[in-house]
């Protein structure tokens, strides 16, 4: 037996059958595996007693562990119906991941921290690795897992071991791996909205040396969201993994393991409703701020109704006109029937394969580990863009709709061992990826695009004149009621007629935009670290750690496209509304105005620099980084069982370029719209933390303690946010003196700040604790807290150099970040008694988690705020002798609690206080039927 134990944890799986993991949690050593600490634990494998992790590049009980660390079994994923990482949330308080339009684009965020936004070219705070792999963006792990033995979740920057882009923290997952007895086993899950889950694999000996596995997985569901108007649902799931291994063992010193696996996604996704005046009490339009005004794109506490959905809002009126389905506007937030334009469709496809090579070969002295990886990752989305009924924006189905492939290569070398008697444990490694990025975009204008976009401007002149469904929306009537006002001369003077026919060229802005987009970005990153456990006594350690990375990104874009309107637009309103000689001939009060009303036909017209005049243009650049990250950690043990820590860390994420062609706009008036030959208005910088962290470790005989108190400051932090026009790419930081308001005025030339004064601009503080109780057999309970503060400094600017704050993000300075709840809480209780004597056991399993209320929109209008929710998943069943076979009764989200996961400006209509959201999963229920051998 006791050799059995030893392949497992050189594999790093300590423990669980294949078919069932035991509720005691082993660890999978996907690093070095160093055969003392195999004899140390050996004698306490069978009671249950260990956690081992590897948080440090090193085979450790958990609480020997000076790092803020979540470890969740692969039994509690599966009793809580986790199947990737974004339902990972529900027993891990710190961490939190949603996604938008696109489940490629799912973030997530640990202390409140993490990367915003649909655009790939941003890269996530929270690095996540499978197997040891690196996979390039969080959302590339919203799939199937398929069986995991355990995950980490580290907490806090790990710029040492996870290098670049772990800047808030770092998630190992790691799957089950081969062992050396036969075995196998079956799962078949049926569930509401006609949910289907069938599981199955087998596990292998090939001899004494060679062990294999197989797992499957399929899973087709429903969607959650009903288009009224296509006759068809949205948010379904169908999609597989196939994951294939192979381990070799040929001595007790060297183990090989070889990992293949391929998934496949063919859904719709997704969906998003109208945001209710009950849902967001909060949007208001203060008294003093007229809905047309230019302040009116924000929204502030007040009395005055509600614009939101309310016909009251002069741009719903338009949408109705137009055909919009007033149900749509009427119906809860949380009615799941949406009304899309006919023919529009959120169908896509996602493919996911890859290989990982994992030796760990231990030659006396050393151990060492080599991980290389390569990952294969394709997504497109297809979607009706504008989420109305209105044909607005749409991306036409098909491998250029929205797409986004990574093929990475990494490969990881670590080299660990001990001297100086075993005072010193020492590592050092290196590290080697390569990154090829292609996104294609077929973002297109929609067929009433040209009837709708004239009223914005007509509202804004005269909103009782819009007639939406004459050209350029307005009437003859209405057209006559301009020209006569101000006795005659017209409302706008002379230039009423130029109005006029910017209108009408504005209405011809149909069915046009990109035919094809194509951006591709190289990244290629090494570096080299070292990670050193100095044992100064035999209850003090001091830990020291240092990683230098280097990074070349190497980028070029083609961009095709036939919106022609646009450059006549630009040439109409440079001759008219925004020529100077003509401006003078207009009062000085009236010049902003007529500005206004240029500038809104020619941005209106080239709506996200949407324009002919980029037709054919080609652009590369590169930009070349390299930063020293590390640690620093004194722990000390004042008795056995506690453990006390004090740590500094810094971490890194990297810059880049916004794959997205609106930021090349120099001007949205006047000029050329590309910066031909120059990327500058796409690029932005790196960012870096610094984090300090107490803590401690109580490992009781029936119960463990954790609790960890952190401060973080983020400076040159990256924020990607859709304003309900264009994505707004930027860098944050603060400044020393103060501003005295100029970061939320609605001015985008003031609130600089010198060079010398500026300082992070993000501080996240706050505390944690986790609680485990085994009071009795067979019955355990798990306990989580979070308390984060997570907030942009007052006096916001942009980049490092001291740029103004974008007006859109007016509202951040001195709130807490989206999807930042301060009080995150989470409890689980597991019951799995004997049931006489028989051999039957049962399962009783309740888990829930709390957050206190927070905003789900990146720039943080209020219509956007979630209020404080509770979520609880449960399951109950009976298991057979030595748990052969089981059949359970499950629930998530058993209350059926309605919130969303982010609100947003809906496109083209936030300016006059509209917004959409996606939808958190409703409740889901059914019954699993486990057999294994």
């Amino acid at each position: 037996m006791k050799a059995t134990y030893k392949r497992t944890i050189a594999l790093g799986a300590l423990a669980g059958s294949l078919a069932f993991p035991q509720a005691a949690l082993f660890a999978q050593d996907q690093t070095t595996d160093p055969q003392s600490a195999v004899s140390d634990m050996e004698d306490q494998l069978d009671d249950g007693s260990v956690i081992v992790v590897t948080a440090q590049g090193r085979t450790q009980e958990l609480t020997d562990v000076p790092v803020a660390v979540n470890v969740v079994s692969g039994e509690e994923l599966r009793n809580s119906g986790a199947a990737d990482i974004r339902e990972m949330s529900q027993v891990a308080p710190s961490l939190l991941v949603s996604s938008t339009g696109n489940e490629a684009n799912g973030s997530a965020r640990i202390r409140g921290i993490g990367t915003v936004g649909d655009n790939p070219g941003l890269e996530s705070s929270v690095a996540v690795f499978v197997d040891g792999v690196y996979r390039s963006r969080s959302g590339n792990a919203l799939s199937e897992l398929g069986p995991i033995e355990r995950v980490e979740v580290l907490r806090g920057p790990q710029g040492t071991l996870g290098g670049r882009n772990s800047s808030a923290g770092l998630i190992n997952i790691y799957t089950a791996p081969p062992e050396f007895d036969f075995s196998g086993y079956g799962a078949f899950t049926y569930g509401n909205y006609d949910a289907i889950k069938v599981e199955a694999g087998i596990n292998a000996p090939l001899g004494e040396t060679v062990a294999a596995r197989i797992d499957g997985v399929y899973f087709k569901r429903d969607g959650f969201y009903n288009d009224v108007v296509n006759d068809t649902d949205v948010n379904n799931r169908d999609r597989y993994l196939v994951r294939a291994q192979m381990l070799f063992e040929p001595s007790d010193t060297l183990s090989v393991r070889l990992v293949g696996d391929y998934s496949k996604k063919d859904e719709a996704c997704c969906g998003a409703t109208f945001v209710q005046p009950s849902f967001a009490p909060l949007a208001r339009l203060a008294d003093d701020v007229s809905p047309l005004s230019a302040d009116a794109k924000f929204d502030y506490p007040g009395t005055a109704t509600p614009a939101l959905t309310s016909t009251a809002n002069p741009i719903i009126p338009v949408l109705l006109a137009l055909g919009q389905n007033p149900n749509a506007l009427n119906q809860s937030t949380f009615n799941r029937d949406i009304y899309v334009s006919q023919g529009r469709t959120y169908a896509g496809e996602t493919e996911d394969y890859g290989v990982g090579l994992e030796l760990n070969w231990d030659f006396g002295g050393a151990q060492l580990t080599s991980i290389t990886g390569y990952r294969d990752y394709s997504n497109f989305q297809a979607s009706d863009t504008d989420y109305t009924q209105v044909d607005i924006l749409y991306r036409a189905p098909g491998p250029d709709a929205g797409a986004r492939e990574f093929k990475t290569f990494s490969q990881e070398l670590r080299l660990q061992g001990e001297a100086f008697n075993g005072t010193l444990d020492w590592l050092v490694g290196g590290y080697f990826a390569n990154e090829k990025l292609e996104t294609r975009d077929n973002l297109r204008f929609g067929t009433q695009y040209g009837a709708f976009a004239p009223c914005r401007l007509v509202n804004a002149v005269n909103p009782a004149l819009a007639s939406p469904t004459s050209t350029g929306c307005l009437s003859a009537g209405g057209r006559a009621a301009l020209l006569a006002a101000n006795g005659g001369a017209g409302a706008l003077g002379p230039l009423t007629g130029q109005f006029f026919n910017g209108l009408d060229l504005l209405s011809q802005v149909n069915d046009v935009g990109s035919t094809r987009d194509v951006y591709n970005q190289e990244s290629n990153n090494w570096a080299l670290f070292t990670h050193n456990i100095i044992n100064l006594t035999d209850r003090l350690n001091l830990t020291l750690g240092l990683r230098y990375t280097s990074e070349t990104k190497d980028f070029d874009a083609t961009f095709g496209n036939d919106n022609t309107f646009c450059p006549q637009q630009r040439a109409l309103q440079a001759a008219t509304f925004l020529n100077p000689a003509i401006l003078a001939l207009y009062p000085a009060n009236l010049r902003p105005t007529l500005q206004g009303l240029g500038g809104g036909l020619v941005s209106l017209t080239c709506q996200g620099n949407s324009t002919s005049e980029l037709n054919g243009v080609s652009l590369s650049d590169s930009r070349s980084e390299d930063e020293f990250t590390g640690t620093a950690i004194i722990s000390f043990k004042p008795v056995d069982r506690l453990l006390t820590y004090a740590s500094y860390s810094r971490g890194y994420k990297a810059g880049g370029f916004n794959l997205d062609r609106s930021a090349l706009q120099a001007s949205p008036v006047v000029g050329n719209p590309a910066v031909t030959g120059s990327t500058d208005n796409l690029q932005f910088g790196q960012e870096t933390v610094d984090a300090f962290e107490i803590g401690g470790k109580y490992d009781g005989r029936d119960w463990t303690l954790s609790v960890a108190a952190f401060y973080q400051e983020f400076s040159n932090f990256q924020l990607n946010t859709f304003n309900g026009s264009v994505y707004v790419v930027q860098n944050f930081n603060s400044c020393a003196t103060s501003l005295n308001g100029a970061d939320r005025d609605n001015n985008a030339t003031t609130g600089s700040c010198n060079p010398d004064d500026v300082r992070p601009g993000v501080v996240a503080k706050g505390v944690e604790a986790e609680l485990s109780l085994r009071p009795a057999r067979f019955f355990t309970t798990n306990f989580g807290l979070t308390y984060a503060d997570t907030r942009y400094e007052n006096n916001l600017i942009g980049n490092d150099t001291g740029a103004p704050l974008d007006p859109a993000l007016r509202l951040l300075p001195g709130d807490n970040l989206s999807n930042a709840p301060e009080i995150t809480a989470t409890a689980a209780v597991s019951y799995t008694p004997p049931i006489g004597n028989s051999g039957l056991s049962g399962l009783f399993y309740l888990n829930t988690r709390m957050t206190s209320d927070y905003n789900t929109g990146s720039d943080l209008l209020y219509g956007k705020e979630q209020d404080a929710v509770v979520v609880v998943n449960g399951r109950i069943g009976i298991r057979g002798p030595d748990e052969k076979w089981a059949v359970e009764v499950w629930g998530q989200n058993l209350f059926d609690e309605d919130y969303t996961q982010v609100a947003f400006n809906t496109p083209f209509v936030a300016e006059q206080q509209t917004y959409s959201a996606y939808l958190a999963e409703p409740r889901t229920y059914g019954i699993t039927v486990r057999a294994g051998f």
